[in-house]
């Protein structure tokens, strides 16, 4: 891998976790949720509402996941907005997982891959999540430039959505689709796997259904999880954590996504100033983190072990 100086992402995102917690933060501008404060539903809203979002993320969580649909629905100047979030995110140290669950093959993916994984990548990302179903060749263009970049790639696997069962989890010859998929990427993740043990292959295993975390893990023991479905969708923090490991005095094996409920928490949209909404944000980051925290035994802020 060149540049003697250059992690693996997976080295990246563990010691996050193991600094600050599991949360990750999504950024999902969902149409007429932006505060007129920072301009509503606007490419300029966006890109100064999300970059607020990062102000607030940073120290109290160390991952971020812009949804991409959301600022692509309003054509160039919206992913102009995205484009200044990742950036004022890479900024703050934080580390982006963009969520653009993209999928095609050669000419195509090789064209996504290195949108967001590329050295010189216009929406400098960390990781993105992409579609496996269409086969493992519309992978490859990825795993390349993560396995050049210190970059991570994160598989849909089991994913949140109701709708998931209409396939994922349907019998495949005595096992799921879902695990099937895993079965398949085992030399994709081997290939990826860094300095930390785990593997720069993440999977999205959704909250929704911990049952299917657990076999993920028993499938992919090296994998980091990306775990959607948590707070607004329903999911606690013990099913969210379902997939995790005990290493020590702690749980790791990824992170677990919120969104609504740290975007648009109660009383956000009425705040009367900025002090006032960045109040509010700032809290609902924080209990999201506390409550995934008291679970996971992580270390806190101050470098000391969560109940030790």
């Amino acid at each position: 891998m060149p540049g003697a100086a250059m992690t693996d992402f997976a080295s990246r995102l563990v010691d996050s976790t193991r600094a600050l917690g599991p949360l990750c933060v999504g950024i999902d501008p969902h149409p007429g949720r932006v505060p007129a404060l920072f301009g509503g539903d606007t490419p300029e809203g966006l890109a100064r509402w999300g970059e607020a979002i990062v102000e607030q993320v940073a120290g109290r969580a160390g991952v971020l996941k812009p949804q991409v649909g959301l600022f692509e629905r309003l054509g160039p100047d919206g992913m102009r907005a995205l484009q200044r979030v990742c950036d004022a995110a890479k900024a703050a140290g934080l580390i982006v997982i963009t969520d653009a669950k993209r999928g095609d093959i050669g000419s195509t993916a090789e064209g996504y891959a290195q949108a967001y994984l590329g050295r010189h990548a216009p929406f400098a990302s960390d990781a993105v999540t992409v579609n496996p179903y269409m086969g493992m060749d519309t992978l490859e263009p990825f795993l390349a430039a993560a396995e050049a970049n210190g970059k991570g790639v994160v598989v849909l696997a089991r994913t949140s959505n109701p709708g998931s069962a209409d396939f994922q989890t349907q019998d495949m010859g005595g096992a799921p689709l879902y695990a099937r998929v895993v079965e398949a990427l085992q030399p994709a993740i081997e290939r990826l796997t860094g300095a930390s043990g785990w593997s720069s292959l993440m999977l999205v295993a959704g909250a929704t259904g911990p049952d299917e975390a657990r076999k993920l893990r028993a499938l992919a023991p090296t994998c980091l999880m990306l775990v959607p479905g948590y707070g607004a969708q329903g999911s606690g923090a013990a099913d969210a954590l379902a997939g995790f490991v005990r290493r020590g005095n702690h749980l790791e094996g990824g992170v677990v996504n919120a969104s609504r409920s740290v975007n648009f928490p109660e009383g956000a949209a009425e705040a009367a100033d900025l002090g006032a909404w960045q109040r509010i944000i700032a809290a609902a980051i924080e209990a999201a983190q506390a409550d995934l925290t008291s679970l996971s035994g992580v270390t806190d802020r101050a470098g000391t072990l969560a109940g030790s």
